[in-house]
Order: C-alpha cells, then structure tokens, then sequence
C-alpha cells in the first residue's frame, strides 16, 4: 500500500492491532466532503456527494451463516471501481472479502466485522480510499490524489 493513498498515514494504529469496526468508520470521515447519513435502521452509511461508498447493512436473507442460517448482523459494503476489482478481493481465497447474488452486477464488496481483523491498516484504507474515489466527483477525485502526488 502506497502512504499516499492511506488517509490515515503516519497516524495509523498499532501495526500489531488488529483492524476493528472503529477503523472503518475513522478511514471513512477522514476522507474528504463525507458524510454520514443513518439508514432506515440506523445503520451509518458514509457518502461524497450523496452517493455511499461505506455501508453498514442491515442483517438480510442473502448473508447468512451456512450451518445456522442466521443473518449476519455485522456485513459492511464497501463500493470498488470495477468488476475486476470485485473479482480479485472476492475470488481471492486470502481474502475475507465475499459477495451474494443480490450483489450481482453491483460494484461492491462484502465483509463480516467479525473478519476485519483479517485485513491490515493499510489494506483497510486503500479499501476505503478506493470506495471513496469509485463514488467521488471526477473533480474531488482528482484533487484527492493531485495532493497526494498520485495524479
């Protein structure tokens, strides 16, 4: 992961620690023009420009457990560029990420809080800066990264 694209660089956590739930939401406000609207049930839902990158689902029918058939409670939905994106997190068997066939043809990822710790600080935050840059205006974006020497 390039620093210049973790927007938590050089204040991030204990490399040791595992990533939680609290690190998503502090990735996602320390992008810039965000906010944080509540969903029908309460749950955040981190937006730029009125489009969400960052969701905190609702337990629903198509993530469940396959031997309790209980629905998740704890899946965040990050959005991604393209569906080549999509398919290298969740066709990755090290990775924690998944889909469902609701999400067919949606440009987005899935994953379980409970699985966060999977994932490193900084794999976390390009995760959420990618999501970010997928919904952003093309003129944030490109502000974005221009500050960050990437454009």
């Amino acid at each position: 992961m390039d620093p210049a694209r973790d927007p938590g660089a050089g204040r991030g956590p204990d490399p040791g620690r595992p990533v939680e739930v609290a690190d998503v939401h502090a990735l996602a406000t320390a992008m810039p023009h965000v906010t944080c609207v509540r969903g029908p049930s309460g749950n955040p839902v981190y937006q730029v420009g009125g489009k969400s990158f960052v969701f905190f689902r609702t337990p629903r029918p198509d993530a469940t457990d396959p031997r309790t058939g209980e629905r998740y409670a704890d899946v965040i939905m990050f959005w991604v560029a393209s569906e080549t994106e999509k398919l290298a997190l969740v066709d990755d068997p090290g990775t924690p990420f998944f889909t469902t066939a609701h999400f067919d043809g949606h440009p987005s990822v899935l994953i379980r809080a409970a699985r966060l710790g999977e994932v490193s600080h900084e794999e976390l935050a390009e995760i959420v800066a990618d999501a970010w840059l997928s919904r952003a205006s093309a003129r944030r974006a490109t502000q974005w990264l221009e500050s960050r020497g990437l454009h």
